[in-house]
C-alpha cells in the first residue's frame, strides 16, 4: 500500500534551550517544506543564511554527537531532532536555527516529538518512494565489538543490543517495528554518560550544557566526596552529595528498565535518517555509536544510489525525432493548450516514446500553483494517453477520422513532481493486441531517467461520427 510524504501543518513551531556541548542558548524553529525537499537546517545567524542538508555525506564529526556541515555552516548534535522526525514519519521540513548546535532540552527526543505533534503532521500529494533492500549490508568493527547489519524485510525495524561490561547496566536489548508507538516507547529515553567519562569531556571543553536533568549519569564504582567536588567544579556545576552511592545517580527513576538501550536505538534511528532516502529492511545493531551509525548510513546511501543508477533508463532525447510536433498535429486533434507531446523519438508496432519540454509558460502553471509550479498529475496521465494515442492512430488508415477515448485508468502512481525545466519522456507499451477497437497499454513518465509516474490504460479507438 502506498504511503504519502509528510510535512508539518503549522507555519512554524519554536523550541529554545542550551546546546549540550557548547552550553550556548539556541532557538530552533520547524517550518513546513514542499514535497521532496527533505530535511534541511538553515543557519539564520550567519550571512546569507546557508542551508545544510541532513544527509550522511555532510557529516563532519561523530566524536560525541552527530555534526553536519555544508557551505561553511555547521550544525551539531542533530541526532535527537532527526530521530523525532524519522519516528513521526516526517519527510520534508526546514529547521531554522540561530547557533551551531541544537538544544539538548531533557536529553531525549520527546520535546521535539511534542512540538512536531503540536504543529500537526499532514500528508502531501507525492508518494514516499521506499527503496526495498534486496541484499545484506554490514558495517563492523571487531575490535570494539560493533556490528550493524541490514537485511531484506518488507517493513522497517531496528533491533539494538548494548553491552559495556557494566555492572550497573548489564546487557540490554531494545527494538521497534515501523516506529510503532515511537512517541511513547522510544522518544522519552534519555541520553546517558558514565562518571569516568565526565572528566575527559569537561577537559575537552564539552558538555557545558549538560546536567542531571538532561542525561542519566552512571557511576560504576563509589567515588569520594572530594573527587565528586573536583568533578563538579571542573564541569562548572554545583556539587552534590553522592558519597557512598553508585549506580544511576539521577533522583528520578528510569522510565524504562532498558532505557539506555532504547536511547541507543533513538540515536541510531536519527543517524540512519541521514541516508536521506526512505528504505525498508531489518536493522540489527550491536554496540552502535554515532561513528558506526553514520558509516553504516553512508554504506546504505551509496548502495541505494548505485542501484538507482543501475535502474535508470536513458533516452536519447536529442536524436532526430520520428515525428515532430507538426506531424503529431496531423494525427491528433489536440491543440494549444492541450497538446502535451512535442515529439516522438521512438516508435515500433507496440512501443512508443514521446517527449514534452516543460516550461514555466505552460498555461496550467498560472494556477497550479502560483508560488510553486507543479504539473498536475492528471495532465501527466493525459500526456501518456496522448502518446499512446499517437501509436494507435499511426497504425490506422485515415487517422484524422478516428479518436481514442479512455475506458479505464488503473494502478496509477506518482513518485515525484514534474516542474518547469524538466524534460518529460513518456514510454507507452501495448500489453495486448488491439481487439474490437480496444487497446490496453502500460505507461511511464520519466525525468532524468527515473520514473515519476506510471499507470495502466484501456481506451476505445472509434471512428468519428
Amino acid at each position: 500500500m502506498s504511503e504519502k510524504q509528510k510535512t508539518i501543518k503549522e507555519q512554524s513551531i519554536t523550541l529554545k534551550g542550551n546546546g549540550l556541548h557548547t552550553g550556548v542558548e539556541v532557538e530552533m524553529c520547524f517550518k513546513p517544506a514542499a514535497e521532496n525537499f527533505g530535511i534541511r537546517f538553515k543557519r539564520v545567524d550567519l550571512e546569507n543564511q546557508p542551508e545544510v542538508r541532513a544527509i550522511a555525506d555532510n557529516v563532519t564529526d561523530t566524536s560525541r554527537s552527530t555534526t553536519i556541515e555544508e557551505k561553511g555552516a555547521k550544525i551539531g548534535t542533530i541526532e535527537h531532532v532527526m530521530s523525532a522526525l524519522a519516528g513521526l514519519g516526517i519527510d520534508n521540513v526546514l529547521i531554522e536555527i540561530n547557533n551551531a548546535e541544537t538544544p539538548i532540552l531533557d536529553g531525549s527526543a520527546k520535546p521535539f516529538v511534542q512540538a512536531l505533534q503540536q504543529a500537526g503532521i499532514v500528508e502531501q500529494e507525492a508518494e514516499k518512494n521506499f527503496f526495498r533492500i534486496k541484499e545484506n549490508l554490514t558495517y563492523s568493527n571487531p575490535e570494539k565489538g560493533i556490528e550493524l547489519t541490514l537485511i531484506p524485510q518488507e517493513n522497517y525495524s531496528i533491533n539494538v543490543m548494548i553491552d559495556y561490561n557494566s555492572k550497573v547496566l548489564g546487557s540490554q536489548f531494545a527494538s521497534t517495528v515501523e516506529f510503532k508507538d515511537y512517541d511513547k516507547e522510544i522518544a522519552p529515553s534519555k541520553t546517558f554518560v558514565f562518571t569516568k567519562e565526565l572528566e575527559f569531556l569537561a577537559k575537552n571543553n564539552l558538555i557545558k550544557g549538560g546536567s542531571l536533568d538532561s542525561a542519566l549519569v552512571i557511576m560504576e564504582e563509589e567515588m569520594s566526596q572530594e573527587k565528586i567536588d573536583e568533578l563538579a567544579k571542573l564541569l562548572g556545576k554545583p556539587s552534590v552529595d553522592f558519597s557512598g552511592r553508585k549506580g544511576i545517580l539521577n533522583e528520578k527513576d528510569l522510565i524504562f528498565a532498558n532505557e539506555p538501550a532504547r536511547h541507543k536505538l533513538l540515536d541510531l534511528a536519527g543517524d540512519l535518517a541521514l541516508v536521506g532516502i526512505p528504505f525498508k529492511g531489518k536493522v540489527f545493531a550491536t554496540r552502535p555509536g554515532h561513528f558506526s551509525n553514520v558509516e553504516f548510513a553512508k554504506i546504505i546511501r551509496q548502495h541505494i544510489k548505485a542501484k538507482q543508477k543501475e535502474n535508470r533508463v536513458d533516452f536519447d532525447i536529442f536524436k532526430e525525432p520520428v515525428m515532430d510536433v507538426n506531424k503529431i498535429k496531423q494525427l491528433m486533434p489536440h491543440r494549444y493548450p492541450f497538446l502535451l507531446v512535442d515529439k516522438i523519438i521512438e516508435m515500433s508496432k507496440t512501443v512508443i516514446v514521446g517527449v514534452k519540454n516543460l516550461t514555466f509558460n505552460e498555461a496550467f502553471f498560472q494556477g497550479h500553483f502560483p508560488t510553486e509550479p507543479v504539473m498536475p498529475g492528471v495532465l501527466q496521465i493525459e500526456a501518456m494517453a496522448q502518446t499512446g494515442g499517437i501509436l494507435v492512430l499511426n497504425n490506422v488508415d485515415e487517422p484524422e477520422k478516428y479518436s481514442t477515448y479512455f475506458l479505464k485508468i488503473d494502478k496509477v502512481k506518482f513518485k515525484s513532481k514534474a516542474v518547469p525545466g524538466d524534460v518529460l519522456v513518456f514510454r507507452l507499451e501495448m500489453t495486448e493486441p488491439i481487439r474490437r477497437g480496444v487497446v490496453t497499454m502500460k505507461g511511464q513518465t520519466f525525468v532524468n531517467g527515473q520514473v515519476i509516474s506510471e499507470g495502466e490504460f484501456m481506451a476505445l479507438v472509434t471512428k468519428n461520427k
